[in-house]
């Protein structure tokens, strides 16, 4: 289970952790022999370029979580596409076969607003293994139908058919497309050395100082980690273009 998958644990891990890391430094000025004025203007030189490499850090992270974002929202919508440019397609299969794969259609589209609508991974699991039934099951269908009238417009059924299954698998790919750990573990790192830096550098330590950095990069990766979770944070995509598909496919 990935810690990342839980935007608030990181906000609490992040905070107390560069608390301490504050505090730490603040212990190591103590304890440092008295500075002179030009080594506090060498660390303010160091502890500015720290913190600016870190700022730059967490735009660019940012920049990818926002992307991901964007792009599971566009995914999203072309399988809505997908679904529902086939529906209508599958009017030029015989009757019996149409009627068929139209509801293996509905269920299929009842499939993929779960996927994203659920948060148990263990519910995920089964939402894959039923729409991968349901996508044999359409494809067999179709496959049948192309075999016994192989024509252009059999050849159309079975493309938007590919449609269907292919945008699936792509939305799968984007919501596995997550910052590395390795993105993480670099801006964990250089924000706990900007922490200390920040409490050894500071002369008269006060609460509200050992604060301020701690909260700010804490809420940065709160934010980074609520877009970047697909499924534990507060911000996900809506299957908005799916449900309203599913409203407009229903049997009046």
């Amino acid at each position: 289970m990935r810690l990342v998958n839980f935007p608030i644990v990181i906000f609490i891990c992040s905070a107390l952790t560069l608390w301490a890391a504050t505090r730490f430094g603040a212990l190591l000025r103590k304890r440092a022999k008295l500075l002179q004025p030009e080594d506090l203007e060498d660390l303010s030189f160091v502890t500015g370029a720290v913190l600016t490499l870190l700022g730059l850090l967490i735009g660019f992270t940012f920049s990818m979580a926002i992307s991901r974002y964007d792009q599971r929202k566009n995914y999203e919508e072309e399988e809505a596409n997908a679904i529902g440019t086939e529906y209508v397609r599958v009017d030029f299969l015989p009757a019996p076969d149409a009627a068929a794969t139209r509801e293996l259609l509905r269920k299929y589209l009842d499939q993929r607003v779960l996927y994203y609508t659920t948060r148990r991974q263990s519910r995920v699991e089964e939402i894959n293994a039923a729409t991968s039934r349901l996508q044999s099951e359409m494809w067999s269908k179709v496959r049948t139908a192309a075999a016994a009238q192989p024509n252009p417009v059999m050849a159309t059924v079975a493309s938007g058919m590919n449609d269907v299954l292919n945008t699936q698998g792509y939305t799968q790919a984007a919501w596995r497309n997550r910052i590395p750990i390795a993105a993480w573990g670099l801006m964990t790192v250089i924000s706990i050395g900007c922490s200390t830096l920040i409490g050894f550098s500071v002369r008269r330590p006060r609460r509200l100082v050992f604060l301020i950095v701690p909260l700010a990069v804490s809420i940065s990766f709160l934010l980074i980690a609520d877009i970047d979770s697909p499924r534990g944070g507060l911000i996900r995509v809506s299957p908005q273009n799916l449900l309203s598909l599913s409203d407009s496919m229903r049997p009046q």
